[in-house]
């Protein structure tokens, strides 16, 4: 259920909807848009600025202009998704129960390809706070304006492929990007010209699609399966990095001495269930709160391994 309101500052709705973690969804690693702000969390989302916030009964949101109805906002938040249907079908184990227990509430996002696509590429070695940061510049240098309360300063959408791909690798360097930038280059000009079909992605079979994925420069599986799991929706696809290696490591093959890539993806995929790619979320993020990561601040004597950050 929802209700709406016109504000002078925009337009504002209510949304009752029953276990939503505001903070654990919008901070957990899966998106880079959305930063923290006075109490709330502020956004760009289908090209309109948007700010929600949670309250007793679900989340307040507020946009500038016309919010037609709200469809992009509710499907974006996965304001409809069930939860506790999908929690019902995780694995009845203590580390799960452990998870739940302390990220109930958190949902995954329904993302736009290309940005998600784009912003994974931006988050290898990278922590939260610094991925967000690269996505910013980038929005800032080559998106298109977005109407936005006057105090926040320039708003832009997230620049499509084509505005990337003419930008040139030294323009995207200057974003902070460093050696991604050949990676966002190749996806952009790949998206551009037909090799690297998003719309395509989502009528083939995972395999196909993360074979897909992986035809861009620099994109291995992890970021494969995060694009696969957070845009569209992929519950098969399992993104295994230090992290979830690592939750996975000490709570379910504690005497293990090597764990090689291929054991831990079989497991993954039988273990978890239908909605594998939900649980790992949860371990993600239980494991960065163990760890003290959230928000991008790290616990003294933790130091990521080689190819990972406080992000994906």
């Amino acid at each position: 259920m929802s209700s709406a309101t016109n504000a002078e500052d925009g337009s504002t709705a209510g949304f009752e909807v029953p276990d939503y973690d505001v903070d654990a969804t919008l901070g957990c690693g899966q998106a880079f848009r959305w930063e923290p702000v006075h109490g709330g969390w502020e956004g760009v989302v289908s090209g309109r600025w948007a700010r929600v916030e949670a309250t007793p009964i679900g989340i307040r949101a507020t946009c500038l202009g016309d919010p037609e109805g709200w469809d992009w906002l509710r499907r974006h938040l996965a304001l409809d998704e069930d939860l506790a249907a999908i929690l019902e079908t995780f694995p009845e184990d203590p580390p799960m129960r452990a998870a739940v227990a302390a990220c109930r509430g958190l949902r995954l996002l329904r993302q736009e390809p290309w940005e998600c696509l784009a912003s994974f590429i931006c988050s290898s070695t990278k922590q939260i706070v610094q991925i967000r940061q690269i996505v910013r510049e980038l929005a800032g240098g080559f998106g298109e304006p977005v109407v936005a309360p006057a105090d926040r300063g320039p708003v832009h959408a997230f620049p499509g492929p084509a505005a990337l791909a003419s930008a040139g690798e030294a323009a995207l360097r200057a974003c902070r990007l460093g050696f991604r930038a050949p990676y966002l280059l190749d996806a952009a000009e790949r998206v551009v010209d037909g090799r690297l079909d998003l719309a395509a992605i989502a009528r083939m079979p995972t395999r196909e699609a993360r074979e897909a994925l992986m035809s861009v420069e620099g994109v291995g599986p992890k970021v494969a399966d995060c694009v696969l799991l957070f845009a569209y929706g992929r519950q098969d696809a399992f993104p295994i990095d230090v992290w979830v290696r690592r939750a996975l490591q000490e709570l379910y093959f504690p005497k293990a001495r090597r764990l090689t890539p291929e054991r831990l993806a079989r497991f993954s995929a039988g273990h978890f269930g239908p909605y594998g790619g939900y649980a790992q979320q949860y371990l993600f993020h239980h494991v960065r709160m163990r760890a003290g990561r959230v928000g991008g601040t790290a616990r003294a004597g933790i130091t990521p391994e080689p190819g990972s950050g406080d992000g994906r």
